[in-house]
């Protein structure tokens, strides 16, 4: 099991205000490769830096949300969503008693992972992966930063802390049950390999459940997506308000914000409907969660990794709610006749990227073709993975064009 690392002090500031079963920075267990303490962040305010400066984080700009490439730049991109995500994340840490800077810095890494072009983008390439272990956004993110960022002398990757290794992980539930077999979500794959190769250097107790702070990192990307989603369908013009209304929840919105603005303009409504989704699912996380802690009487952050079920949660109302809202968004945005042939153009550019790079290595940068005739095929292909993984949507496209006589516009 791993040990705390020894804090210089046994309090930090803002302890007074944190629960018993928040995480502590003077209590971390640790980073894999030891580093002296920094006079002036906390472990969890370390790692925060350490992602905001990183180059995968830096790309985020360039990369889709939910890809609907549209001309204009109102619409979401990875970056903007996950500064959305770490807003929602804080609100709850604080609301909550726990460590704000663990939740921000989980929000801020959890979407380091994914692909160019969205989730099109991850299902092309985990495709072209299918023979060799498939491509999980959530173990690239891992190797992102225990491996793949270059910045330091000292080490590969960005040398997080354990919580933070754990969070990342682990912030949608344990990955194996306690008899070692995998979870629902990895039963047909198994734990994807980064992930595995990775718990031998450092156990991440995968069938536990993650911390408190990162069940709030977790719950407040739900929020942020069922939010920016409805707003960026509406800005595109894939649906309108009177579509929403097939979800209870979302008419019960429009109503209220008809009363109280009657003739409120159409883009001003938007705003408002996409602040109260916000607000009550917030509230609702806060209250519920609320209850739930009350129950278990955690007595330090073990409690909560041990406690068999999340107890960062929403009601069964909103649960509904969010079902409601991700079953309306999945044939009106993701699968929109609109997007369905950009997607498909994408998907396109994707495979014809790793087909070429599989068949020629010496058609990627110097640095990523070195020592690949040495590689055994799997390898070779995760490293064709790692490369097309980290491009942002303008780069493939670019990438595209310099291999192929035709690159679709995406548009």
């Amino acid at each position: 099991m791993p040990q705390p690392q020894s804090p210089s002090s046994d309090r930090e500031p803002g302890d007074r205000w944190r629960a018993a079963y928040a995480c502590r920075s003077s209590q971390s267990r640790g980073r894999l490769i030891a580093e002296p303490a920094s006079p002036t962040r906390s472990h969890f305010q370390r790692d925060r830096d350490r992602i905001i400066h990183s180059t995968a984080f830096r790309r985020l700009k360039h990369k889709t949300q939910v890809f609907v490439s549209h001309e204009g730049d109102h619409y979401r991109t990875r970056l903007t969503h996950t500064i959305e995500v770490a807003q929602i994340a804080r609100a709850l840490a604080r609301a909550l008693g726990l460590d704000e800077d663990l939740a921000e810095a989980l929000a801020l890494a959890h979407d380091l992972g994914h692909t160019p072009f969205g989730h099109t983008g991850e299902d092309a390439l985990d495709a072209c992966m299918h023979k060799f272990g498939g491509f999980d956004h959530n173990a690239q993110t891992l190797r992102i930063v225990t491996r793949l960022e270059h910045r330091y002398a000292g080490f590969g990757g960005l040398n997080l802390s354990w919580e933070m290794l754990e969070g990342l992980v682990k912030h949608n539930g344990p990955l194996i049950g306690p008899d070692g077999v995998p979870t629902a979500r990895y039963a047909k794959t198994g734990v994807p390999a980064a992930i595995v190769e990775y718990q031998e250097r450092q156990d991440l107790w995968l069938d536990s459940h993650a911390s408190a702070e990162a069940q709030v990192a977790a719950l407040a990307d739900d929020i942020a997506y069922n939010a920016h989603d409805i707003d960026d369908g509406l800005r595109a013009g894939l649906f309108g308000h009177a579509e929403l209304r097939v979800v209870p929840f979302l008419a019960d919105l429009l109503d209220e914000i008809e009363r109280l603005h009657p003739g409120l303009e159409t883009s001003r409504a938007t705003n408002e409907l996409v602040r109260r989704v916000i607000t009550r699912f917030v509230e609702d996380v806060i209250g519920r969660s609320q209850e739930l802690i009350a129950a278990l009487a955690p007595t330090d952050a073990d409690a909560i990794r041990r406690a068999g079920e999340p107890v960062v949660a929403f009601s069964e109302m909103i649960t509904t709610a969010d079902r409601q809202i991700k079953a309306f968004l999945y044939p009106n945005m993701y699968r929109h006749p609109r997007v369905g042939v950009i997607r498909q153009q994408a998907a396109d550019v994707v495979r014809d990227l790793f087909t070429r790079f599989a068949a020629a290595p010496q058609a990627m940068p110097p640095d990523w073709a070195a020592g690949m005739t040495e590689l055994d095929e799997p390898r070779k292909a995760r490293r064709i993975a790692d490369y097309i993984a980290g491009m942002t949507d303008w780069y493939a496209l670019d990438e595209h064009r310099r291999l192929f006589d035709a690159t679709p516009s995406l548009r």
